[in-house]
């Protein structure tokens, strides 16, 4: 047969020597997509055998070798072998694996450890068996049951970079009759084995090799041995390839010397599968005595590895794995392994611990704090006595030197781990890392026989899938049991759960077609499975309120029991049509997998119990679906899904090394007291932005690799201090940082860019740098990267700066390091962190997605009618698809952009090579000629007709001339899902955006009459648009509007019938109560806020029994999926919340003392929230603004309210409510505020008196607890005003609830006082404050003056009656003077009520029995005229109050009837 390759291959591959050679381009670049084929199928007993040519050492993993079923003319090639499903066994290392799954361990040859000339070939035996040969040697059978039909393939993966196809022919007959040979001698064995100890077969392991070395024999001896070693007696072990090197073990193991867990382990722990799983019970109740060790000593180079099977997300900590020398016989479990003082080597997150004492801090890069579900942790003592742990097939390297000779593998399950299985891959450690990610995305075979389409009974039969007939309230089921529909529809959205009639087979397809859609809700249908009986379920409103045993997809997330699990999963549901089918599948391996329109959307979610009950919500807008029995046209899952949705977290250590699609690049989890961490580690910003200016330091959260870019975009700026964002690079370990108040403190070490200066360890080292940090602005992009040769390069929106400075350590560990200081306040790291290469940029656009429709608002923009002739539009206009060729598939945007519009589309349909082009034109379509347009350029650069600014790959070129190379990550690594949008910018730029991420200004001076162009080259055959316009909706109405630009049309507010579970609407909606218990009074509107509209609502029932009270603000997503929490506090997800006085983001604080608190509400208060134009949310109290609470706000935002404690029932204001400042209900919108009223984006000075019937002290505390103080006094109640409006509270929270001013003028002339307000009578007169002692009270209200003889020190002191010059002495003998009472008042209380005038009294509050300290003091009003104004003469010199001066505080009186008693104040502390 002829040895050649066939013609198709991987994207990568390169053919030659008459198509008998491949090799991988770029190697160094690129590790997979390397797949070939034999061009004919294989003969029985032909060996199809490949030379290694060439192999590199940039990445682990090497060639993989196999064979499939799979015609290469049709085959959809995948990134790796182990994609090959449809009937495809490959040999990867040493394993076995059929159709991705691994179903040997331990086999033949390590593949991986071949060297370039190494042979290594395949082969299908005449009696269907696979055979691997390596240099001529035959492996022995690696599968059985293979079909007659098979091409053999070969990957050149990893390290292999080149093969050479050397013979594909029959071994010689000697070589084949020995290896046939010692199969039979073996299967005797084996029969001879059974027929003389049969004990051995019940205890043999799940499985053996299917080949055994020379000295397999003496093994299987050994293990035989092992069987009266079990019932308690010792067995010496022949040391081999399978034997146990300590000689003597004692007894308890299994004969199969198979490394398991020991039967006695912690005493939460559980253990099954043949004791190969160990899980720790009550997991949400317990985090230790989770301790499990192996059932013998490990043997020298043995692996002992772990797979994670579950984790909770509850506490800290997690799993811990080592040795130990204890015997687990004789030891007394500890609740923590690493409480043992003697014997023990642990690794606890990412450090290493011995005796329980820290030996090693930094052990490894990745902490096992860190790892997620499927992970794999591992280690190996090695002959040297060394101790290597390995993540995901990864050494981490020495993590000690000298391990006793017999250890014992320990795991302790602690914290969040709760399940381990131990695994046996060992020797081949990339492998183990690929593989982790495919067992994750796992997904149905491709060609494997179906049991639910090949086993299921006739359709017509009893076992049929239907809907059981117990279904939601608002549903019904008809057409015997297949169709299920909301009868309904318009009028209710909710209660229309239906569940399958019986329970999902493994492998059982359950679809449904939408039959019938209404579109006046939100949301849509939701799909999933439960373990709940229909027969006996109490069925919710929507399954995603089910607490237990479920698992739903809705939208485009995936939910267990009520909890979010996947945010970006699979394809919206919401955005499907009438016609569309949804569907769901329970593997085999306990995997969930979701099909939209019969797309497998991956595996989402893992561990799903069998015999679960499939389950349709018909929601919102999904009205009727039917049960498809038809399966047979079922398209089955992608080749490979590790590239899917479902891939590892970047986090993840399975994304290091060269191999990631993703940036592992994050912000430090330590950092500056001021920042905060957000988006998964890549967003940092610093909270209390206004107040504070520094103590923000973030770091990134590994060391960087030489030539590395560490990026970042900075997001949000403040203009209110100076100096600004300060980037560069550390040897100091984050661990051993103490952060300073600003980077360039640190006196070693440390190399910084601030503004134009470098810094090395504090000192400037050199002036005028090529570009300025203080003045970037937002939107800006800084790099940093650390030469090979220690030179610190900066970059600005992607362009080299030059050297900055040399010398850095080369062989050190530097930290990219980012000073959140001054004016810059939030910055995020980009996609083109990473090599500085562009062929090796990572960027999140490897994420697939669904097309979806833009989250904007407006009407979608269109595509242009003249177009490319090879190009076809559909959906009126949204989507262009390329039917023929590679070309000619420019298409336009239907109108000219507008300034700061974003044209964006993704792409969902690929092939060929190449990709799409995309840019700005200032030719018109319009001036075309008549589709098709033959005469229009073949590809996007060569057309030159009119000026074309256009991105090429990673290229920016102007009329095919190229402008600037590396402008971000190439268009040529799009994928279907991804997103990639054009906009002209009001500074005539041209910018370009990948999923959503600015990539900066590709080029200037744009013209302005252009147009959105693209060129479907290439791979990308189809895109669709997701944007839309906001401006085409909005011209007429600004036409209309131009007499009154600032009326709105508010929309009419209701609150949503989805909410928390003790709230009961009423009056249309508008009125909402909450009917029991203090919480679980969530609520949120149904309809967005618009900006500038102002939401209000009134409190209308307080309940005194609760502490605290409501509190209120917006969500930024859908609020028709909402879970709602039991309180507000615990929306974590695009969530704004004011509470007391306090705001919250995502439940962090990041404001405190704004505005009132909310708890001193009282009822009648009303209270409202408003975004503003430019995205600021506000609080308005009776109509007031308080100025702004948070920034960012996105559109569109929902209002929420949580009747939280006191407060029970809302009722929404529907009237039109004045804007502060408005006068005769003319609203007043911002544009309109006087510069004086705005400081900060804050209003100040702009008085709001409630109205009178509103008390609001009704409910504060420290009124009432100065009102129990009052009544203490037995003063009589005739003295005091029983009108409650005079009866005011002058704490912070009232005060700022009122809306009072500091200082008000009164009186004829006017003259100054704080903030006590007082009544009209006595309008002339001016007010002052008289402090005085409890002892004084009575004798001075009886006398309704204040009088001589008082116990204040301070207000009145007795002097002679003057003379005729003013003063005289009383002569000798003669009586004395009439005395005239002199009364020293003040105009604040700052002064007059200091403790020098008025005397701190204890008492006991006879409600909380708490002590207090009280004082007391009186407001007077005093006649113009009759006082004189003096400086200070008791108490502390330094300035009291701001307002007044020390030298006109006091004021002096002697008129009798100059002052009146107006109101009692009470202070209590």
């Amino acid at each position: 047969m002829a040895a050649e390759l066939h013609p198709r291959s991987g994207k990568l591959i390169g053919l030659s020597n008459s198509n008998r050679t491949a090799r991988r381009n770029q190697p160094v670049q690129e590790f997979n997509h390397g797949l070939v084929l034999s061009k004919e199928p294989l003969r029985d007993r032909d060996v199809f055998t490949v030379r290694i040519d060439k192999k590199v050492n940039s990445w682990s993993g090497s060639i993989e070798i196999g064979v499939t079923a799979l015609d290469p003319a049709g085959l959809d090639f995948p990134s790796s072998a182990t994609g090959l499903k449809g009937g495809s066994w490959i040999v990867s290392g040493c394993s076995v694996l059929r159709d991705g799954r691994s179903v040997l361990e331990e086999y033949g040859r390590d593949l991986d450890q071949l060297a370039e000339g190494d042979r290594v070939g395949i082969q299908r035996s005449s009696r269907g068996e696979l055979h691997l040969w390596v240099n001529g040697q035959d492996c022995g059978a690696a599968a059985s049951g293979l079909p007659p039909k098979l091409w053999a393939v070969v990957d050149l993966y990893g390290k292999c970079t080149q093969v050479t196809v050397v013979s594909c022919e029959p071994p010689p007959l000697s070589a084949e009759k020995e290896t046939i040979e010692q199969e039979e001698e073996l299967e005797e064995e084996e029969e001879e084995e059974e027929e003389e100890e049969v004990v051995v077969v019940h205890s043999r392991p799940d499985k053996f090799p299917n080949n055994l070395d020379s000295d397999s024999g003496t093994g299987t001896t050994g293990g035989g041995g092992g069987g009266s070693a079990g019932e308690g007696g010792n067995i010496n072990t022949p040391t081999g390839n399978g034997g146990v090197g300590q000689g003597v073990v004692t007894g308890g193991m299994t004969t199969n010397d198979a490394l398991l867990f020991h039967e006695k382990c912690g005493t939460l722990i559980k253990l099954s599968n043949n004791n190969k799983t160990a899980e720790r019970r009550r997991p949400l109740d317990e985090f230790n005595n989770g301790v499990v060790m192996t059932n013998r000593p490990l043997r020298h180079n043995e692996m002992f590895e772990i797979r994670i099977d579950k984790l909770v997300d509850k506490w800290s900590g997690s799993i811990e794995i080592g040795v130990t020398t204890h015997n687990p016989n004789n030891l007394d479990y500890p609740a923590t392994m690493t409480n043992l003082r003697s014997g023990t080597i642990m690794m606890s997150g990412c450090g290493i611990l011995t005796n329980g004492k820290g030996t090693r801090r930094e052990y490894c890069e990745f902490s096992l704090d860190e790892l997620q579900e499927g992970d794999h942790i591992g280690l190996m003592r090695k002959a040297s006595g060394a101790l290597h742990f390995y993540i995901n097939g990864i050494d981490q390297g020495v993590a000690a030197a000298q391990t006793p000779g017999v250890v014992y593998g320990v795991v302790d399950l602690y914290g969040m781990a709760v399940k381990v299985t131990i695994v046996h891959n060992h020797n081949h450690s990339d492998r183990l890392r690929r593989n982790n990610a495919i067992m994750r995305a796992l997904s149905p075979d491709v060609g494997r026989p179906r049991p639910s389409l090949s086993l299921t009974p006739d359709a017509e039969g009893p076992d049929r899938l239907l809907f059981h007939a117990n279904c939601g309230q608002k549903a019904a089921i008809i057409s015997d049991g297949r169709t299920a529909l909301r009868p309904h529809a318009t009028d209710d959205f909710n209660h229309g759960v239906v569940l399958s009639s019986r329970p999902l087979r493994s492998n059982e397809v359950f679809q449904v077609r939408i039959d019938k859609m209404v579109d006046k809700w939100a949301g849509s249908i939701e799909i999933g499975v439960t373990t709940h009986n229909p027969a006996y379920l109490q069925l919710p409103s929507t399954m995603t309120n089910l607490r237990s045993g479920t698992w739903m997809m809705t939208g485009n997330g995936v939910m267990h029991n009520g909890t979010t699990i996947l945010d970006e999963y699979g394809h919206n549901l919401d955005r499907l049509k009438a016609g569309d089918t949804v569907g769901v599948v329970r593997k085999e391996d306990g995997s969930l997998h979701f099909f939209v329109n019969g797309v497998a959307q991956g595996p989402a979610a893992w561990n799903v119990p069998p015999s679960v009950y499939a389950v349709v919500d018909l929601y919102g807008q999904a009205a009727q679906a039917t049960i498809m029995d038809d399966m047979v046209d079922l398209p089955p899952l992608p080749e490979d899904s590790s590239e899917g949705p479902t891939a590892m977290s970047p986090g993840s250590p399975c994304s290091v090394g060269g191999a990631s699609t993703t940036n592992d690049l994050r912000f430090h989890h330590l950092h500056g007291t001021n920042a905060v961490i957000t988006n998964g580690g890549r967003t940092a910003l610093r909270q209390n932005c206004r107040s504070e200016f520094n103590d923000a330091i973030v770091i990134s959260n590994r060391c960087l690799r030489d030539g590395e870019l560490f990026e970042i975009i900075i997001q949000k700026m403040v203009d209110r201090w100076s100096g600004s964002i300060e980037a560069g690079v550390t040897a100091i370990r984050p661990d051993e940082l103490e952060f300073p108040n600003t980077m360039t403190d640190i006196d070693y070490d440390t190399w910084m860019l601030s503004g134009t200066a470098i810094m090395q360890d504090g000192n400037t080292m050199r002036n005028n740098y090529g570009c300025d940090l203080d003045s970037l602005t937002t939107g800006s992009r800084i790099g940093m990267m650390r030469s090979a040769t220690g030179d610190l390069h900066y970059y600005i929106n992607g362009v080299d700066q030059g050297v900055a400075c040399s010398g850095l350590p080369p062989g050190r560990d530097v930290y990219a390091v980012i000073d959140l200081y001054g004016q810059c306040v939030q910055v995020s790291i980009t996609s083109s962190s990473g090599p500085l290469d562009n062929s090796l940029c990572t960027s999140n656009i490897t994420e697939k997605s669904f097309p979806i429709h833009s989250p904007v608002a407006g009407v979608a923009h269109r595509l242009h009618s003249k177009h490319g002739k090879n190009v076809v539009l559909l959906g009126d206009g949204c989507q262009a698809v390329r039917v023929g060729g590679y070309a000619h598939g420019i298409v336009f945007s239907a109108k000219e952009l507008k300034a700061d519009e974003l044209f964006e589309v993704n792409a969902v349909d690929e092939q060929w090579c190449g990709s799409l082009h995309i840019g700005l034109t200032t030719l018109a379509p319009p001036e075309l000629p008549s589709c098709p347009l033959s005469g229009l350029s073949p590809s996007l650069p060569q057309l030159r007709t009119k000026v074309t600014w256009l991105l090429c790959g990673s290229e920016v070129r102007r009329n095919s001339v190229l402008q600037r190379q590396n402008y971000c990550c190439s268009l040529d690594r799009l994928t279907v899902g991804n997103r990639v949008g054009v906009k002209r910018c009001s500074d005539d730029t041209m910018h370009i955006f990948i999923d959503g991420e600015d990539m900066g200004p590709a080029a200037t001076a744009v013209a302005k009459n252009v147009y959105a162009v693209l060129d479907l080259y290439g791979r990308i055959t189809a895109v669709s648009i997701v944007s839309s316009s906001l401006l085409e909706d909005m011209e007429s109405e600004e036409e209309e509007e131009e007499d009154e630009p600032c009326a709105l049309v508010p929309t009419v507010m209701a609150f949503l019938e989805n909410h928390g579970k003790n709230i009961q609407l009423s009056n249309q909606n508008l009125t909402a109560a909450r009917v029991s218990s203090y919480n679980q009074g969530l609520l949120v509107t149904a309809q967005p806020l618009a900006r500038q509209q102002l939401f209000q609502f009134q409190i209308d029932r307080l309940n005194p029994s609760w502490t605290s009270s409501l509190s209120l603000g917006v969500i930024g997503h859908s609020p028709d999926r909402l879970n709602f929490p039991s309180t507000a506090c615990c929306l974590k997800r695009s969530a704004w919340l004011l509470q007391r006085d306090s705001v919250f983001h995502n439940s962090l604080k990041i404001c405190e003392n704004y505005g009132p608190n909310l708890d001193t509400c009282p009822e009648g208060t009303v209270l409202g929230l408003l975004v503003d134009a430019n995205s600021c949310l506000h609080l308005y109290v009776n109509g007031m603004d308080q100025g702004v609470a948070a920034q960012d706000i996105p559109s569109p935002c929902y209002p929420f309210i949580d009747l939280y404690g006191q407060c029970e029932q809302v009722t929404i204001v529907t009237n039109n409510v004045p804007a502060v400042g408005g006068e005769s209900g003319e609203t007043r919108c911002q544009g309109d505020m006087e510069k004086a009223d705005m400081v900060d984006g804050i209003k100040e000075s702009v008085c709001w008196t409630p109205p009178p019937e509103v008390n609001p002290n009704k409910t504060c505390e420290y009124q009432a607890l100065c009102s129990r103080f009052k009544d203490l006094l037995t003063l009589p109640d005739g003295y005091f005003n029983e009108d409650a409006k005079y009866n005011l509270c002058y704490c912070e929270s009232c005060h700022k609830l009122r809306g009072d001013e500091a200082y008000y003028k009164r009186g004829e002339p006017p003259r100054d006082y704080d903030e006590h307000s007082v009544s009209n009578a006595l309008k002339k007169w001016h007010i002052a404050y008289h402090g005085t002692s409890v002892g004084a009270l009575r004798r001075t209200l009886d006398h309704s003056q204040l009088l001589p003889g008082t116990s204040s020190i301070f207000s009145v002191s007795p002097v002679k009656a003057e003379g005729p010059n003013g003063y005289s002495e009383p002569e000798e003998n003669s009586a004395p003077g009439r005395e005239v009472p002199r009364v020293r008042l003040s105009p604040t209380m700052r002064y007059s009520g200091m403790e020098i005038f008025a005397p701190k009294v204890q008492f006991q509050d006879p409600r909380s029995h708490r002590c207090h300290q009280a004082q007391v003091g009186f407001q007077v009003c005093v006649r113009p005229g009759s006082y004189k104004v003096g400086p200070q003469t008791l108490g502390h010199s330094e300035p009291l109050d701001p307002r007044f001066s020390n030298s006109e505080i006091e004021w002096i009186t002697k008129e009798q009837g100059g002052t009146l008693l107006y109101g009692l104040l009470i202070r209590v502390e």
